[in-house]
């Protein structure tokens, strides 16, 4: 690790300043992947900017019902926060599917929404790795590729996003805040995360030194009954190989209204639009729940070690649906 610079920031403005005036820094909060990255050579920051002790650690209640969560929260706290178990229980849920204790009481939500991917080939400065070195190449087409995308990847990058937390919050429609040098500005969740196509080294569609200030959840009645399922090679914790965030609204046996989201199967957390559409007005079935996961995979385009990621994404949808339906039907 090359020595670096550190200074921790008094308020969000001189956060954002310390960025603006040396493109060389990074923003440290709980540094559960930044710093393992800078260990290993990925991560070259010239000076890292402390921001775990700005006023953004705060869950509250929104005019419109929903919650506004501040970038600094733990994932512990936001996990265990009763609002959020009540409201919103699939984002619960994956938080505290996502890492050990220990993590979660390090790891802020908006260095969740930031970690990068855990492919083999990017972690290893010694391979080629186009989101590392743009142009260099993608190992993992050809070599390793088992826990790879199957959806909306490119010839360029096959690498997963690892975050269980944002594919709840993707199911739900949440709203990201940011503070740059030339202001506040917004993006929702869903274009937070840039298609890969041939420039898989630009990861995010936030401004230069922007820094991440809270994570708003709109209002969702339907969010009250959700879920979140990961699949993972081991019982204890692991980055997921598949997951699935949903919620499911049933009333006189038909699908009133529904939220899907994929985790696991591309670059980004993954709605899932198709299944949803399908879903709107059909009946809550096992039947339907599978043509909607189809309806949805009917994109995917897996290499030959990731095949079984579509079958084990509708054999998911469908038991987690299936599980809703049920609870709604007691």
């Amino acid at each position: 690790m090359r020595e670096f610079g550190y200074r921790r920031a008094d308020d969000v403005t001189g956060a954002v300043a310390l960025l603006d005036a040396d493109p060389g820094a990074r923003y440290l909060g709980g540094g559960t992947n930044l710093v393992d990255l800078m260990k290993t050579g990925v991560e070259r920051p010239a000076r890292l900017v402390d921001i775990r002790r700005l006023p953004l650690d705060g869950i509250e209640p929104t005019d419109d019902g929903g919650l506004r969560i501040g970038a600094t929260v733990t994932n512990s706290d936001l996990a265990a926060h009763p609002e959020v178990r009540r409201r919103y229980p699939a984002l619960s849920q994956a938080v505290l599917a996502g890492a050990s204790g220990q993590l979660r009481n390090m790891a802020t939500v908006g260095g969740n929404l930031l970690q990068r991917t855990r492919c083999g080939y990017f972690a290893d400065v010694t391979n080629p790795c186009n989101k590392r070195e743009p142009g260099s190449g993608c190992p993992a087409i050809r070599g390793e590729h088992r826990n790879h995308a199957i959806l909306g990847a490119s010839e360029h990058c096959v690498a997963v996003h690892p975050s269980d937390m944002a594919v709840a919050l993707a199911a739900f429609d949440a709203v990201v805040s940011y503070e740059t040098a030339d202001g506040p500005g917004e993006l929702p969740l869903a274009d937070l995360y840039l298609p890969v196509a041939d420039t898989p080294h630009r990861e995010t569609a936030l401004p230069r030194g922007a820094l991440i200030t809270a994570v708003t959840l709109p209002a969702a009645p339907v969010a009250a009954r959700s879920r979140y399922r990961k699949v993972r090679e081991r019982a204890s914790y692991a980055f997921a190989i598949g997951s699935v965030a949903a919620a499911l609204d049933v009333r006189g046996g038909v699908v009133r209204d529904v939220r899907l989201a994929f985790g696991a199967v591309a670059s980004r957390p993954w709605r899932a639009h198709a299944a949803e559409r399908a879903l709107l007005g059909a009946p809550a079935d096992a039947g339907h729940f599978a043509a909607a996961a189809d309806a949805e995979l009917a994109a995917a385009r897996p290499l030959p070690g990731n095949a079984y990621k579509v079958t084990l994404m509708r054999n998911l949808v469908v038991a987690v649906l299936t599980d809703l339906a049920q609870e709604a039907a007691r």
